[in-house]
């Protein structure tokens, strides 16, 4: 027999759960007479200034609480599952799918592919709409959860259902229209793959997509990951430096006009497209507040601008090492200029400082593969042997998986650290936690 509710796996200290006695183990039934059915409805109603929720204790006695608060204040408590329901699998065969890029043996929750709506509010993943009921959409405007992001790769319904390899991925563009009509504000993506959805169709889609602002904030153009396990898929090839010249031309024709219209830029191209076109960086104001940071739009940008700050900083406080310190750095080939320039500045304000920043190419999944975020623990400890790394080896946080200590290839960091015998810090995705990992300011 199935158990009722939603079980909790933990109360926040000094919220109302608490107060109210809540414990971990207990199961949330209703709130205000309804079944809670996943996270869409626990969101929508906990809203109201009083509520009334049915607990059931471990005894399993019931426990109807009256509850006033805030307008939006929320409970306090963390959920086993955060989707307070099951995950939703893709139902896609995308040409361009990292996924089906992978080699085997790796452990099984890295060939999850999600595609659930209900992420994407949560936790801010893209979906296609393809595994978005009618219902769903119906909940999200009744509910009016948003942002909502969407991966659209192109509007053209026919080359959808080809490049998602799904017969309904274009039909399910219409899903659109009704929440923009909905009033949803929504973000987007386009994972550009050459000879596919680039150059005309790529005009194309962004035409189409301008008609949804201002309820769809921006879009973001990256480019295809290709992987060296691309045996039996659909042929890709990389884009060369012209090809990201040419993509980056065209986003900032459309920026330009985009801008004129709506006082928004709207269409953005991910830090991929200027390393490889070997251009510069636009400027932070061309980011409208950096809403496509985890596509890659803008972090290199952010970074930068987050370290001036804290370099002024320090320099007004007159902060100065008082004895040498040495370290690295390891990251991708796709930031490392960028990391070594910002280090070089360091070095020059701090003359007990040496800092060393090494490149670690990505032989685990091609070296097609620049980012840091897809490096393994084996190619750092590969890579990194013998080498001088100093009191401290400082990592990005973006190398491990999301609240682990475990990298893609399950390596831990104290195994890596055991190996390469030396201490391994991990800096936050901040200018601020760059500079002060960097100088050892705890």
């Amino acid at each position: 027999m199935e158990e009722k509710g939603h079980v909790i796996r933990a109360v926040n200290p000094g919220s109302i759960a608490q107060e109210m006695g809540i414990e971990q183990g207990d199961r949330l039934l209703a709130i205000d007479g309804q079944e809670i059915r996943d996270i869409f409805d626990y969101q929508y109603y906990i809203q109201d200034e009083y509520i009334e929720v049915l607990v059931e204790k471990h005894s399993g006695e019931e426990w109807l609480l009256e509850i006033d608060k805030e307008y939006e204040e929320d409970l306090g408590v963390e959920f086993e599952n955060g989707l307070m329901d099951d995950y939703r699998s893709c139902r896609n065969r995308c040409i361009f799918c990292f996924i089906d890029q992978m080699p085997k043996g790796m452990r099984d929750t890295l060939y999850f592919k999600d595609d659930d709506s209900r992420l994407s509010f949560l936790q801010g993943n893209y979906v296609t709409l393809t595994n978005t009921s009618e219902e769903d959409i119906d909940r999200i405007i009744r509910y009016h959860l948003s942002p909502i992001n969407i991966s659209f790769q192109t509007t053209d319904p026919e080359l959808r259902c080809k490049m998602l390899h799904n017969r309904f991925a274009g039909e399910a563009l219409k899903k659109v229209d009704r929440l923009y009509a909905g009033g949803i504000r929504m973000n987007g993506q386009i994972v550009l793959c050459k000879g596919v959805n680039d150059r005309g169709e790529l005009n194309r889609s962004i035409r189409d997509l301008t008609k949804y602002i201002p309820q769809l904030e921006s879009v973001s153009v990256v480019p295809v990951g290709l992987s060296k396990y691309r045996e039996g898929l659909y042929p890709l090839e990389p884009f060369t430096k012209e090809d990201a010249r040419e993509v980056i031309a065209m986003i900032h024709g459309w920026q330009e006009e985009i801008y004129a219209l709506h006082g928004i830029h709207f269409i953005h191209a991910s830090d991929e497209w200027y390393i490889l076109a070997e251009l510069p960086l636009p400027e932070a104001s061309r980011y409208d507040g950096y809403l496509q940071l985890e596509n890659g739009v803008g972090m290199v940008r952010l970074l930068k601008e987050e370290v001036k700050e804290m370099l002024t900083e320090l320099q007004r406080s007159g902060f100065r090492l008082q004895k040498k310190r040495e370290v690295s750095l390891a990251t991708g080939l796709l930031a490392f200029r960028y990391i070594q320039e910002m280090a070089e500045e360091l070095m020059r304000m701090q003359s007990h400082l040496t800092v060393r920043v090494y490149p670690i190419r990505n032989d685990f999944f091609g070296e097609l593969i620049t980012v840091s975020g897809l490096l393994t623990g084996g190619d750092i400890q590969a890579q990194l042997m013998g080498k001088e790394l100093g009191e401290e080896l400082l990592l990005p946080q973006n190398v491990l998986r999301s609240g682990e200590d475990v990298f893609l290839d399950d390596m831990t960091v104290s195994e890596l650290g055991n190996t390469l015998q030396v201490n391994i810090n991990i800096v936050k995705s901040s200018g601020r936690d760059f500079v002060k990992k960097i100088l050892g300011i705890r």
